[in-house]
């Protein structure tokens, strides 16, 4: 505890009040399981936000992140690089794009897009998100954003970006038009408590890009590499994007994010219209090919998509022993959301007591985002823990029997 406080003390007297920590010092992580400095384990459903998707020091990233950083572990972006080739030549193939940019992460490609959008339709055209989005918290990207809690402090942000009712049929119509240079949009909102766009908001999407030649953009930051059980969530719905922002799971637990493109927007970029220094690091670079071999070559996804409906199948079971407890569940594969009748962090409180992690989000809906490597006595260890939360949890209370 001495120790423990000491840490704590040192973080408060260091760094700026952006985060509030979860006062566990985790050693290491193996797996599935992450284990403190006290000897502790927990079973991480929640893998660092969906960045250690894979899973904790997986040997093959390890040996690639080694073999690497012998090499060299930086260079910049002056000079083409072999491992930075053959990352952005998987992540290709399996997204469907053509074109690739390279950044740190999932905020900065989305910045690389705003500026890849704003040339190619011009300052006048419009540009969309969705409410209760979430697409980063720099300046472009916040402004995409459409939260308040996060927007307010900073407003007024970008001119020109609005936002439409998410999975409202009737103000998608009313707004889009020969005016609209594109849509930002999450198949599966993260942040904003895993909601699911409607395949009829997709299908009228589809028939007015096909209309008015704009642009949609797939955030796929949170939901894309495995993660819902098909390599990208659009693909769900029988939908392609004209641009994919990736990133979080990519890099196997690294800084790294890709902004991919159709081959509409190859020409749109000249040398010297967007860079970055540590874009497409090697290292992580390195890392991310590794991620990209075992979530798309070992039959991973088929796993994900049978036990994600195991877990879905067994949270409803509980859903109706608990009806004034637990509102509904949605998810795809392992990327689920629990919206209960009360606070989220109870009941993330009384599961990190029994050793496992997971988080919440908007207020009130559990996330869980297992590591893909999951397997079915994970997901029963996890489902005992939650049941006997779950209740004694007190629906729209902030406190336990």
């Amino acid at each position: 505890m001495k120790n423990k406080l000491k840490l704590l003390e040192r973080e408060k007297k260091y760094f700026l009040n952006t985060y509030n920590r979860i006062h566990l010092e985790i050693h290491h992580g193996e797996g599935v399981y992450l284990y403190t400095s006290n000897g502790k384990k927990y079973l991480d459903f929640f893998t660092g936000l969906s960045g250690n998707a894979r899973s904790h020091s997986h040997p093959k990233i390890i040996k690639a992140i080694k073999d690497q950083n012998e090499k060299f572990s930086h260079l910049s972006n002056y000079y083409i690089t072999d491992i930075q080739i053959e990352f952005a030549e998987l992540l290709l193939k399996y997204s469907g794009m053509e074109k690739i940019f390279l950044t740190n992460s999932g905020t900065e490609a989305v910045e690389a897009a705003l500026n890849l959008l704003r040339k190619k339709y011009g300052t006048d055209r419009k540009i969309f998100s969705l409410t209760n989005s979430y697409n980063g918290r720099t300046y472009g990207a916040l402004s995409l954003t459409a939260r308040g809690k996060y927007r307010k402090s900073f407003e007024p942000l970008l001119p020109g970006i609005n936002q439409l009712n998410f999975n409202n049929i009737d103000d998608l119509k009313k707004n889009i038009d020969e005016t609209t240079a594109t849509i930002f949009l999450e198949f599966i909102q993260g942040e904003g408590g895993i909601n699911l766009l409607s395949q009829e908001y997709i299908n009228l999407l589809k028939n007015l890009r096909d209309k008015y030649s704009f642009a949609v953009v797939a955030d796929e930051i949170q939901s894309g590499i495995g993660r819902t059980g098909k390599g990208f969530a659009f693909e769900h719905f029988k939908f392609i994007p004209d641009i994919i922002i990736s990133a979080k799971a990519i890099g196997g637990g690294l800084p790294l994010g890709a902004l991919l493109t159709s081959g509409d927007y190859e020409d749109v970029f000249v040398p010297g219209d967007h860079g970055t220094t540590f874009g497409g690091n090697p290292v992580a670079c390195a890392a991310g090919k590794v991620v990209l071999n075992e979530v798309f070559e070992n039959d991973l996804l088929s796993s994900i998509v049978k036990l994600g409906e195991y877990l879905i199948q067994e949270l409803n079971k509980f859903k109706e022993l608990y009806p004034d407890k637990i509102k509904e569940i949605r998810g795809k594969g392992f990327m689920i959301g629990i919206e209960i009748f009360g606070a989220g962090k109870d009941v993330v409180d009384q599961m990190r007591e029994r050793n496992i992690l997971i988080n919440s989000t908007n207020e009130n809906t559990l996330r869980l985002l297992p590591p893909l490597i999951t397997t079915k006595t994970e997901i029963d260890i996890f489902l005992e823990s939650f049941e006997k939360v779950i209740e004694d949890f007190q629906p729209n209370k902030l406190s336990f029997k």
